[in-house]
């Protein structure tokens, strides 16, 4: 039997490495906004899995969140700073996952750049509240799944082959490596 890769005439695998792949990083992670932050990620052990809100993925690839110190996330972290995140940015295109390392800091430069006056909600004394910290992952490796050209001409490529009977779609996917 065939897998779907090799019904595909279009060549749909495509890894990056380098500035291309921090390039798809931050295209896609911040189409998704959020996504499953997953710590203790040791093989055969339960993994501990939270959605968190990307504040920013900067110009190295790096991303960074605000957690709280007392938090189940931070305490996980110091144990083991090697984390997984998952994003999905639409329902059939933009997804992305990511292994990396995951530092906390209290650099309240930073706090002061990510802020915004709805984080009030979990951190009551606003952006000097105490039990705030900044959590930055730098990735390591990651996979993407996403369009080519974009959702309306993927669509428009899934209609023409459901009518001619063959697998025509506009994805591409392929490892990343920083």
């Amino acid at each position: 039997m065939n897998s779907i890769n090799k019904n595909q005439p279009e060549d749909n695998h495509e890894s990056l490495s380098g500035a291309a792949a921090i390039k798809k990083i931050r295209e896609l992670a911040t189409k998704a906004d959020t996504c499953f932050f997953c710590t203790h990620i040791t093989q055969g052990a339960e993994i501990k899995t939270r959605p968190m809100s990307v504040q920013e993925v900067d110009n190295d690839g790096n991303l960074w969140f605000l957690s709280a110190s007392d938090s189940h996330t931070n305490q996980e972290i110091n144990e083991d700073g090697s984390v997984q995140l998952f994003f999905q940015g639409s329902a059939h295109a933009d997804f992305l996952t990511l292994y990396g390392k995951a530092v906390i800091s209290n650099d309240k430069k930073k706090i002061d750049e990510l802020w915004k006056p709805l984080f009030k909600t979990w951190f009551t004394e606003g952006k000097d509240d105490p039990r705030i910290t900044i959590l930055r992952v730098t990735p390591e490796s990651g996979y993407y799944w996403d369009n080519k050209h974009g959702n309306a001409i993927a669509f428009v490529k899934m209609v023409a082959g459901a009518m001619m009977g063959k697998t025509l779609d506009d994805s591409i996917e392929g490892s990343l490596k920083l």
